[in-house]
């Protein structure tokens, strides 16, 4: 048995032992998605483990994600297996820059990609995923919207709304891993694989999504992948969601828009703090335990109840 198999046995015994489920991100590694209870993007892992009656949720994903799943899952233990794997767009907004920006425009409600840490979602009127930001916009009663971190996904929204106002929070926020893509990257990535079409995530800037032949999250590529005609694909996202696609829709195949041999922008650096020693470690030992003041969690769980009551009207 091989050092890798013996560790995934030893993360499955200590789930049953233990009561506990591991939330596997899409960009995980593929040994970790192994070993993960529930895949998907992470506003849909924390509502699944709101329906489990599991003790300890270990979040195999960044840091962030451990706090919304925490928020929404208060009578858990809620575990991280690395605190310091952050993200560059939730890194990119703080409370203070936040609060500046809602006075200058008092009136805007402000729209929180899920990106963003739990402290700065206490301040949002509405949480939004990659798949539903476009259709919260569209159904709020304003004109001016302040939408926050992610730049890319700000001017996605703009270019699908062109009649309302995006004004960006902060106007530079961008995910390390998308803001490398360019269209010279497509037109190579076509040329290599000229039967692949191109799918990307609408982190990625403007002028990539509009030479792509299908934009959406990453639970949203995986349902068209697997519904598509098509049999090859070039995926503009962080390299792991291949893992997810081959484990998910393993009769096609699947392209990186960037490799790592050719790019270290490939691999989030972050993402990449995950591994599958540290989540047998953090369920092991029960550590790090992430815990959101009540008030916060309960503000933030209310941007996002907000926002689904918002969705289904």
């Amino acid at each position: 048995m091989g050092k890798i198999e013996e560790i995934i046995n030893q993360i499955k015994r200590l789930k049953k032992e233990k009561n506990a489920i591991i939330l596997g991100h899409n960009y995980m590694d593929y040994s970790i998605q192994l070993v993960s209870d529930f895949t998907g993007d992470s506003y849909d892992l924390a509502l699944k483990a709101m329906k489990t009656n599991t003790d300890i949720i270990v979040f195999a994903g960044v840091y962030f994600m451990a706090e919304q799943a925490s928020a929404l899952n208060p009578d858990k233990k809620v575990l991280s297996p690395d605190p310091n794997a952050g993200c560059s767009l939730s890194d990119s907004l703080d409370v203070k820059t936040l609060k500046q920006y809602k006075e200058m425009y008092p009136h805007a409600p402000i729209v929180l990609y899920i990106n963003t840490s739990i402290y700065v979602k206490a301040l949002a009127d509405y949480i939004v995923t990659s798949s539903t930001a476009v259709k919260v916009v569209q159904k709020l009663n304003a004109n001016t919207i302040l939408f926050g971190p992610d730049a890319n996904l700000a001017n996605y929204i703009q270019q699908k709304v062109p009649h309302k106002r995006i004004i960006k929070v902060p106007p530079n926020g961008r995910c390390v891993v998308h803001a490398n893509y360019t269209r010279q990257l497509v037109e190579l990535a076509r040329r290599k694989y000229p039967n692949a079409i191109l799918i990307s995530h609408p982190e990625s800037p403007l002028e990539v999504l509009e030479a792509s032949d299908f934009v959406g999250s990453t639970n949203q590529m995986i349902q068209y992948a697997k519904q598509s005609p098509y049999n090859e694909f070039i995926v503009a996202t962080e390299i792991g969601m291949i893992n997810a696609l081959q484990i998910n829709v393993p009769n096609k195949r699947f392209y990186p828009l960037v490799t790592t041999e050719a790019c270290a922008c490939a691999r989030c650096p972050y993402m990449n703090m995950i591994t599958l020693e540290k989540v047998k470690k953090s369920l092991e030992e029960e550590i790090y335990e992430v815990k959101v003041p009540q008030e916060i969690a309960q503000k933030a769980k209310e941007a996002f109840e907000r926002t689904v009551k918002l969705l289904e009207s």
